[in-house]
């Protein structure tokens, strides 16, 4: 069984954006630069964009961190968002969610410059996606660091039958959609399941790549498991853990200890899949930069 090291391979993947970065400051004396904007204070959210302008500034990228207030109206925000999309050393925009509720969070995602679309939500990006057209979009990032992973640790997926648990706009649609595609890492026949799906276990037991994307605590068990197939785990619950110092400890939608014997390569949680979403962000923006022509 192959424990697939996503933490490994965000920090590979890390040192190889670093080479490009530094190479662009050497050749032109400009680098991509990002900007996160966060309105208000949710402390997971802010937990996470601190580790985003982190670990940008560790790759030599300009990395920017705009924070407003809770009840920042909706039109201010679009105003911000409007300046960024005019800014030509910023190559990356990323709204941070959740977003108060005075916010349409659709409004913003339609408000940001497809080009600079580094999270991959825009229709227009996702219009590509679903159409095939990979060089002119931005993917999902953490649809996008599950194919890296597929593609690294060398996974055969090529007429293979990927089912996928969860339909959301972040994971599960752009997952299928991209596991479609005629791509090296790819390829895939898919199926996706749902809240509204009738015997999920009947296909999840057909998967060789099995996608867990559903916000469940250990939803898949080992009997929803085919032998050999290989596991990707999207999730990240807290459970109570009264032996842990904080109270609680992190599982994926997958019971990890009861599948993995199971499969032929899995992911775990943590360690898997999450951190590659944020690599996967950071080379989205390189894309950009790259795609303006460095500009």
């Amino acid at each position: 069984m192959i424990l697939i090291d996503g933490k490994k391979t965000a920090q590979d993947l890390q040192q190889e954006l670093k080479k490009s970065v530094d190479r662009h400051r050497a050749t032109t004396g400009k680098v991509p630069g990002l900007v996160v904007v966060i309105v208000g204070e949710d402390p997971a959210s802010q937990v996470y964009v601190r580790n985003k302008a982190k670990t940008c500034k560790e790759i030599g990228m300009n990395s920017t961190v705009i924070e407003l207030p809770a009840d920042t109206p909706q039109v201010a925000l679009l105003d911000t968002i409007d300046k960024l999309n005019r800014d030509p050393l910023v190559h990356g925009i990323l709204v941070q969610q959740p977003l108060p509720r005075q916010i349409d969070e659709f409004a913003v995602t339609l408000a940001i410059d497809p080009a600079k679309d580094v999270d991959g939500f825009h229709p227009e990006n996702v219009g590509n996606l679903v159409l095939g057209y990979l060089d002119k979009c931005f993917i999902s990032c953490t649809p996008y660091g599950i194919l890296e992973l597929l593609s690294r640790y060398g996974i055969e997926t090529k007429g293979k039958h990927c089912v996928v648990v969860g339909r959301s706009n972040i994971v599960g649609k752009p997952m299928a959609n991209l596991m479609l595609q005629k791509l090296d890492a790819t390829n895939c026949t898919v199926t996706v399941c749902h809240s509204a799906t009738r015997d999920i276990p009947s296909l999840t037991r057909q998967a060789d790549i099995l996608v867990a994307a559903i916000g469940k605590a250990r939803f898949i068990t080992a009997d929803m498991v085919k032998p050999g197939a290989v596991v990707i785990d999207v999730g990240i619950n807290r459970i109570e853990d009264p032996s842990a110092k904080s109270g609680y400890r992190l599982v994926g939608d997958v019971d990890f200890e009861n599948v993995a014997p199971l499969s032929v390569a899995i992911t775990p949680v943590p360690g898997g899949v999450g951190p590659m979403t944020i690599a996967m962000l950071l080379k989205n923006t390189l894309q950009s930069f790259e795609r303006s022509g460095g500009l």
